[in-house]
C-alpha cells in the first residue's frame, strides 16, 4: 500500500534551491528526509540542477569516490585489507569444487546448437541461414537473412549505408519464395522513410500514436515516482 505524497514546505523548497546545485543528492535526501528519487524529481520540477563546478568536481577521483552510494564507499576494500582467498591457487577446471565436470568438452556443444548451413525464422520474422559458428560474444555473425544472401548471389556485396529489403507486399519468410525478383536495394535514409509513421499512416494515425506515446512516457512517470514515495 503506498503512502500519501507529502506536501513540500516552503522552507523545503528554500533549502532545496540554495543546496541542490552544489550538495550531493543522497547528503540533501537525507536532510530533508525524503527519497533520492523525491528531491531529483522536485529539483527537476523546479529547473534547479547541479552547478558546473560541482559536475566538474565529480570527474576527479576524488568526486567520483563522493558521488558513489554512502554504501558503496563504506562496503569496499579499504588499503591493507586481504582478500580471503589471496593466494589461494585455483584447482583444475578455473576454480574450486566440481565446475570442470560441467563445462563443455571439445567437440560437445548446446542442446540449441545447430550446424552451419541450417534454417530458421528469426523474431522478425526473416528467414535466415546460419553461415558461421562463433563462440560466445559473436554469435549475432553466426546467422545472415536469406534474402540479403540472395543479393549478394546475384549482384555481389552491398554497398556501405544500403540494405536489401522486400519489394511492398512481397516479404516471405518461405525459403523457396526468397528470389531475386522480390527484391531491392535502398540507403538507410529511404528505410528510415519508409519505417516511420508519418510516411507509412494518414496523418489522423499519425497524430494518433504521437499522442499514445506521450500517454504511455506520463503514465511510466507516475508509477515510477509512486514506486519511489513507497
Amino acid at each position: 500500500m503506498s503512502r500519501q505524497r507529502r506536501h513540500w514546505a516552503r522552507p523545503e523548497l528554500y533549502l532545496l534551491h540554495r543546496l541542490f546545485p552544489c550538495t550531493q543528492t543522497e547528503i540533501l535526501a537525507a536532510r530533508l528526509g525524503r527519497s533520492y528519487g523525491a528531491v531529483s524529481n522536485q529539483a527537476h520540477l523546479m529547473g534547479i540542477y547541479k552547478s558546473k563546478e560541482f559536475r566538474k568536481a565529480l570527474n576527479t577521483r576524488l568526486g567520483q569516490a563522493l558521488g558513489r552510494s554512502r554504501a558503496s564507499v563504506e562496503t569496499r576494500f579499504q588499503k591493507g585489507i586481504v582478500p580471503h582467498n589471496a593466494g589461494v591457487k585455483p584447482r583444475p577446471g578455473w576454480a574450486p569444487g566440481r565446475m570442470r565436470e560441467g563445462q563443455f568438452k571439445r567437440g560437445e556443444h548446446p542442446p540449441t546448437w545447430v550446424p552451419i548451413g541450417s534454417y530458421r525464422v528469426n523474431c522478425d520474422g526473416y528467414c535466415e541461414k546460419k553461415v558461421a559458428d562463433h563462440g560466445p560474444g559473436l554469435v549475432h555473425k553466426n546467422w545472415m537473412g536469406v534474402h540479403r544472401l540472395v543479393w549478394i548471389e546475384n549482384h555481389g556485396p552491398i554497398p556501405p549505408g544500403h540494405v536489401v529489403v522486400f519489394k511492398e507486399g512481397q516479404r516471405t519468410s518461405e525459403l523457396e519464395q526468397i528470389t531475386i525478383d522480390r527484391l531491392e536495394i535502398i540507403n538507410r535514409v529511404e528505410l528510415m522513410r519508409r519505417n516511420s509513421y508519418h510516411t507509412r499512416y494518414p496523418k489522423e494515425i499519425g497524430q494518433l500514436i504521437q499522442l499514445r506515446g506521450a500517454l504511455t512516457r506520463q503514465i511510466n512517470k507516475r508509477e515510477r515516482d509512486a514506486q519511489q514515495d513507497k
